[in-house]
């Protein structure tokens, strides 16, 4: 296991502490959840932010394809740049690339599983993947990894804003009602020929 992986492991549970007093801070920081236990054992070698088409398959992944993207944010509002962002979360039969995964049905293989990217000059970040999907016990989510440069690795999940399920979801009711709509997100109809819905997330991380 390399030493990225053993980090991120260790990065799970708890709200993120705000590095700045509240006086300071502008914004609110994301907060943090637990990694889950389908993190990829093994990284696809196709895993760029592309998660709907992988390379040598013809069919593109099933599901309502969605244009995820956002900001990589401090407390104060600069931008993260040039880092490393990462998502995972299970195709549209409800399975993830992952061994442990328990899941009956056939895993989708023209959905990438898992995908990174860098945040820009703005800290903007982008990845075409699926609107989440629900599996037994979960609500719809995706899972998410930040790596900021001297910062311990930030692992949180996105959930699809006003989905019923959350409500009964048992990560998502830890949250603070009133931190809730900081990992949720509309995903809303997009006219364009890459993606059905887009969806707008700003990452905020606890430093600045």
């Amino acid at each position: 296991m390399d030493k990225r992986r053993r980090r991120l492991i260790k990065a799970t549970g708890g709200v993120l502490a705000a590095a700045a007093t509240p006086a300071m801070a502008a914004l609110l920081a994301t907060p943090r959840q637990s990694t889950g236990p389908f993190y990829p054992d093994e990284l696809p070698l196709d895993d760029d932010n592309d998660l709907i088409h992988v390379s040598g398959e013809s069919t593109p992944a099933r599901g309502i394809a969605t244009d995820l993207g956002g900001r990589l944010l401090d407390l104060n509002g600069n931008p993260l740049r040039e880092t490393r962002i990462e998502i995972w979360q299970c195709d549209a039969n409800g399975r993830y690339r992952h061994p442990r995964d328990p899941g009956r049905r056939a895993i989708d293989p023209g959905f990438q599983g898992f995908g990174h990217t860098r945040s820009d000059a703005q800290g903007r970040y982008r990845f075409l993947t699926i609107r989440p999907v629900p599996y037994p016990g979960r609500t719809p989510h995706i899972h998410v990894a930040v790596y900021p440069e001297g910062e311990r690795p930030f692992v949180t999940q996105l959930y699809v804003a006003g989905d019923a399920r959350n409500a009964d979801d048992f990560l998502y009711r830890r949250i603070p009602v009133e931190q809730r709509p900081l990992v949720t997100a509309a995903f809303e109809p997009k006219a364009s020929s890459a993606a059905q819905l887009s969806a707008n997330w700003d990452i905020v991380l606890g430093i600045g």
